[in-house]
């Protein structure tokens, strides 16, 4: 079996935190995101070769992250796009990928965004049990935040309705960008594509794949994370600190308090400076601020401020509310 993990967003509602790293590798405690997502993948031995599905401005950084990393299975597939107007879609990279790496193997395809609390290889035993296209499927709770999903409809745990992003969505279950397709079902993605049928989100695909043949969907509890915006991924981190902190050693206090779900890297300054729900990126610098539920980058230098859901970019300095 092969996988393939998409890493191929600009992640442009996440600037400018995102604009010159991949969200991917925003950091989720001592790991990231996708190598969450690589370690599974790793050490699930139906799995020979991991494909990561990136665009060609981040296909350096992603060279460089695996070349230092422990894992042995991810290579690079890398599109040719550098900005989000060239984008295919999702399931046209996806073909393309399929032609271009010659796979002919059942497919794991799971968003490298994803932060998901259930087992990858829980959901490939419920994938070869059925032998069928499967879709990971969590009640996000809420309609509103349903629209922004595609919306499954179950019987029993076979898919029988599909709708991507509905604006009256009649339940809250959604699809999470985890599937798993038969070798005969990737077979059918050419057709989809030759008909006209949208290439963006891989939902589309699986509305018009299910009504062709039996797809069905591995339903958890527990926790789901999707980080595209700054909101989700102080979720994710506080979803993982659970309330505590996570402060680098290297890095200086005097006179700050550390509140819940805080995670300061490494070099960091903080002096007379208050913080919550917030993460701190290395060699920042704050002083006299008081900082909830903001997003810091790296390099930043931050005097006599009040902020709340903030981001603040990389080597930025700001002082008294005047930017320099």
């Amino acid at each position: 079996m092969k996988a393939v993990v998409l890493a191929g967003g600009y992640a442009t509602r996440m600037w400018p935190i995102t604009k010159h790293r991949p969200k991917m590798f925003l950091p989720i405690g001592e790991s990231t995101v996708v190598d969450r997502i690589f370690a599974e993948l790793e050490a699930d031995d139906r799995i020979d070769e991991v494909y990561v599905s990136t665009n060609q401005r981040f296909a350096p950084d992603f060279e460089a992250h695996l070349a230092d990393s422990e894992f042995d299975k991810p290579q690079l597939s890398v599109e040719e796009t550098t900005e989000e107007d060239d984008k295919f879609g999702v399931v046209g990279a996806l073909a393309q990928l399929i032609d271009r790496e010659n796979v002919d193997d059942d497919l794991l395809v799971i968003a490298g965004d994803n932060l998901i609390s259930f087992a990858v290889s829980d959901f490939l035993d419920y994938f070869e049990d059925h032998d069928a296209p499967t879709l990971a499927a969590y009640d996000v709770g809420s309609r509103e935040k349903a629209k922004s999903y595609g919306l499954v409809e179950l019987e029993g745990d076979r898919v029988v309705d599909f709708q991507e992003k509905p604006d009256d969505p009649k339940s809250t279950l959604v699809s999470i960008a985890c599937y798993a397709f038969p070798r005969q079902s990737l077979d059918l993605l050419p057709t989809y594509l030759e008909d006209g049928n949208n290439p963006d989100e891989p939902g589309w695909f699986v509305q018009w794949l299910q009504n062709r043949e039996a797809t069905y969907a591995y339903t958890f509890e527990g926790a789901w994370y999707d980080i595209g915006t700054p909101e989700s991924y102080l979720d994710a981190v506080s979803w993982h600190l659970d309330g505590e902190s996570l402060v680098a050693d290297s890095v200086t206090l005097e006179d700050t308090e550390i509140g819940e779900n805080v995670h300061v890297m490494g070099d960091a300054t903080l002096e007379g400076t208050s913080l919550e729900h917030t993460v701190i990126f290395p060699n920042a610098t704050v002083r006299n601020g008081d900082i909830r539920r903001s997003i810091i980058d790296q390099g930043t230098h931050l005097e006599d401020l009040d902020l709340a859901g903030a981001l603040i970019g990389a080597h930025t300095t700001i002082t008294n509310g005047a930017e320099q």
